[in-house]
């Protein structure tokens, strides 16, 4: 029986090659400009389905971008292995401040990744984690050790918020029915300490508009006269927080789930060095909710924060003008027992509420997701348990991520399925940042745990 490492070290230059490939086209969602690229990147999933093992591969139709289905079925009585991943990427904007463009892929060691890595848009978001999936699938069927059946659903909606993918879940239940959904869209805490991601918070993502005069004035004849948009906005967005950092929007707690003091105190046996994270971002100390760690912040707790703000003149020179309109899109990451659509219309009637006089506010909600928390008793996670410590020497730790991938609540409301979240990224990979990168031995690593879940999970099944 050949083994993966063995399979991997023989086929390695031709897996960095097809990811390279498939890294180059700017698959951007979000943007229209790249339609014909987001499907051109669909139809190459396909052929590397195809040519991976799967039996039989489709571009489904939907509502918005299509989504690539690819099924092995070899036993009807065998348990079946849902993979989900998606094939969009984030705009890679700013590009200025990339060090090579973000779709010419160059591989560069660094630090972290003295083998190399891979520095592109999508290079670990997701397209090189997903693309880990094909290529232990090739393993498996190439060497006949394929445990068990498998099927695919790679959409190409991820990164404006999956609302084809909810379409066509509700609509192919059946084409869809597995025992256990397995996915790498999240990371791990060091390549030294495997981790599995148990938990994601839910997202709630909002766009809003301040409207004052009819047209934009001139702010020496009218300063001090009229109400400025983009002071006001300013303004209204520093008064959602308090002094201890506190989101001060009326009832938004008031469902959160306060963990005890023994989980949060096996939450702190993670490793975490402060001083690193610091050094890694370049600041000089972190800042958050009070009476939190750092850890906490950024996964037990919501969040709101700014992701875009504009208004008015920004181009060279100087041009005095009070701006008609001021936006900004803000984002919300929301724990489990928050329900997205209810802190969306909180945030709404509040932001509306806090409008002075002397100017229109519209809140206008873009897309939203539920958090998740994966049981650790059960046998997918047990599995997956299992294939770390074949492949890594030790036991993962359990760990909640900040991230949200909204559509893990949808597989288990729809599909009556638990989601494993199997992540080989790492957090300084820099993904929606500039410079987005993923390790060569990380996803080699990858490849070669994958198929220890399929063996351990087809295991416990016939056990």
């Amino acid at each position: 029986m050949k083994s993966a490492k063995d399979f991997i070290e023989q086929n390695k230059d031709r897996f960095l090659s097809e990811l390279i490939d498939l890294l180059k086209i700017p698959s951007i969602s979000a943007d229209s400009a790249y339609e014909k690229d987001v499907i051109a990147t669909a139809k190459v999933i396909e052929q590397r389905l195809l040519e991976a093992g799967c039996e039989t591969v489709e571009i489904c139709e939907t509502p918005g971008y299509p989504i690539v289905f690819g099924e092995k079925i070899i036993d009807p009585n065998l348990p079946t292995v849902l993979v989900y991943g998606h094939y969009d990427v984030q705009p890679p904007d700013p590009l200025d401040l990339w060090d090579s463009p973000p779709f010419e892929p160059v591989i560069k060691n660094t630090e972290l990744h003295p083998e190399g890595a891979i520095f592109a848009r999508g290079a670990c978001d997701d397209k090189g984690q997903m693309y880990m999936h094909v290529k232990a699938l090739e393993y498996m069927t190439k060497t006949d050790q394929l445990p068990c059946n498998v099927k695919f659903m790679i959409e190409g909606e991820e990164e404006v918020g999956s609302e084809s993918l909810g379409w066509f879940v509700k609509r192919n239940q059946q084409k869809l029915a597995n025992d256990v959904i397995l996915i790498s869209d999240t990371g791990m805490i060091a390549n030294d300490i495997p981790s599995i991601t148990t938990g994601l918070r839910g997202l709630s993502y909002v766009e809003v508009e301040v409207t004052g005069p009819n047209r934009d004035l001139h702010s020496g004849l009218y300063g001090g006269a009229v109400a400025n948009p983009i002071n006001i906005l300013t303004k209204m967005i520093a008064s959602l927080h308090d002094e201890n950092n506190h989101i001060t929007i009326p009832g938004f707690y008031d469902k959160v789930e306060e963990l005890t003091a023994a989980e949060r105190a096996k939450m702190a046996e993670a490793p975490f060095d402060l001083q690193a994270y610091q050094d890694a971002l370049d600041i000089d100390s972190v800042y958050g909710e009070a009476g939190y760690s750092t850890n906490e912040r950024n996964s037990i707790r919501p969040t709101l924060d700014v992701n875009g703000i504009w208004g008015g003149y920004t181009g060279e020179g100087a041009k005095t003008v009070i701006a008609s309109k001021a936006y900004a899109k803000i984002s919300m990451r929301l724990v489990p027992n928050q329900d997205w659509q209810e802190i969306t219309e909180l945030f709404k009637n509040h932001f509306e509420a806090i409008a002075p006089a002397g100017v229109r506010v519209e809140v206008h909600p873009h897309h939203g997701g539920q958090g998740y928390v994966t049981p650790i008793d059960f046998p997918g996670y047990k599995a997956a348990e299992k294939a770390y410590e074949s492949t890594f020497g030790k036991t993962p730790i359990p760990q909640r991520s900040g991230g949200s991938i909204p559509i893990v609540s949808l597989f288990e409301e729809e599909l009556k399925s638990k989601t494993i979240l199997m992540g080989f990224g790492l957090d300084s990979d820099a993904i929606h940042s500039p410079n987005e990168h993923f390790g060569i031995w990380n996803y080699l690593k990858g490849i070669e745990t994958i198929p220890q879940f399929y063996h351990f999970y087809a295991q416990n099944h016939n056990n």
